[in-house]
């Protein structure tokens, strides 16, 4: 059983909570022999905020509005909003199709390389990439076993050098075309 605190010790644990902001309202802590602690700070706008969910290695970066609650952002994309919407629902055809079952990495790498410039000088405007969604493995051991290797270094290939220079955008493909084991690639005009 833990030992009761000493009236200094209390004392001492009063003054830390003092400064510290509280993430909900405070309800009574009831001491041992000793008055009521009761919160000092008044101020209600720092007492409403929530805290989220997370999953470990997520980033949120996100606006607080002035009632303390983070403001969601929307990816901005750079396609006019008309032809994103006809894409998102799977309303436009891909002019190309490039896919990458059964590749290695070092297989896939420069056919997406070759299949993304040869498109941009043809005057292709939107292609699709299909990666497949990958193959779970069993997983026994302490570290995590990737699946699904294509599905995550094509997106990362895509916003490098050069192929970044000749893509506009970058969405995960409609059911109707894939799904998540498929990329629609929207290219810039050429000028």
């Amino acid at each position: 059983m833990a030992r009761k605190l000493r009236p200094e010790e209390w004392e001492l644990w009063r003054r830390v909570a003092d400064t510290a902001i509280p993430s909900q309202p405070l309800s009574p802590v009831k001491q041992q022999g000793l008055a009521k602690i009761k919160n000092k700070d008044k101020n209600p706008s720092r007492m409403n905020f929530e805290i989220k969910d997370f999953k470990i290695g997520q980033t949120l970066r996100q606006e607080i509005n002035n009632k303390g609650v983070a403001v969601p952002q929307i990816k901005h994309h750079k396609m006019d909003a008309k032809a994103f919407g006809k894409l998102s629902r799977g309303k436009m055809r891909p002019e190309a199709v490039l896919d990458l079952h059964g590749m290695t990495l070092v297989e896939a790498h420069p056919a997406l390389h070759n299949f993304i410039l040869g498109s941009a000088q043809l005057d292709r405007r939107l292609v699709l990439v299909i990666t497949g969604k990958g193959k779970p493995k069993l997983d026994y051991g302490p570290i995590p076993v990737r699946h699904g290797v294509l599905r995550e270094n094509v997106p990362i290939w895509l916003r490098q050098l050069p192929l970044s220079s000749v893509i506009l955008d970058v969405t995960t493909a409609h059911q109707r075309h894939g799904g998540g084991g498929a990329i629609y690639v929207y290219l810039k005009k050429k000028r």
